[in-house]
């Protein structure tokens, strides 16, 4: 019997394939939502690259009733991200803004929803948020504001209506 069920975004990155690893020599039941297969998983969910932040919320909902049904989870945990750095004035400034956002901001944003409806009462989402954001990150204005786009939604999610079970 596993000791409990926790869904890992961004599981086949470096530190997602960590977390799954050690949750799994835990005893722990663990999902993976990535862009390719993390083959220690117990489920993976696989979301296309191109897809709108909209098409990968449907997929995912889709794909974790069809693989949790009625049960629900005791932790979401978002480790999906990168980093791009750049000022305005760099030439991959808008590209990689693009990036960071679609990399961290996204993937938060679909954790936290699935938070809202598969995690159990008194469960945990885990958000990754970084220091740098708390001040000015010229040298990489992409990933500072994706940064502090997370450690805002991390404040109104903890907001008692905030949306959370």
């Amino acid at each position: 019997m596993a000791a409990g069920k926790v869904l890992v975004y961004g599981g086949k990155g470096a530190l997602g394939s960590t977390c799954i690893s050690l949750l799994s020599s835990q005893k722990y039941w663990v999902g993976s939502i990535d862009l390719t297969k993390n083959e220690n998983a117990n489920a993976n969910v696989i979301v296309e690259r191109d897809a709108t932040i909209l098409e990968q919320e449907s997929q995912i909902f889709k794909e974790l009733d069809s693989v949790l049904g009625s049960e629900k989870l005791d932790a979401v945990i978002c480790v999906a991200g990168g980093w791009a750095g750049g000022s305005s004035s760099s030439n991959d400034f808008v590209k990689n803004t693009d990036l960071m956002l679609k990399q961290s901001v996204w993937s938060s944003v679909l954790a936290s929803s699935i938070a809202s409806k598969f995690l159990k009462p008194g469960g945990i989402l885990v958000l990754t948020g970084a220091k740098a954001a708390l001040g000015p990150t010229p040298g990489m204005i992409g990933y500072g504001l994706a940064k502090a786009a997370i450690h805002h939604l991390t404040k109104s999610l903890a907001d008692e209506n905030g949306g959370l079970p």
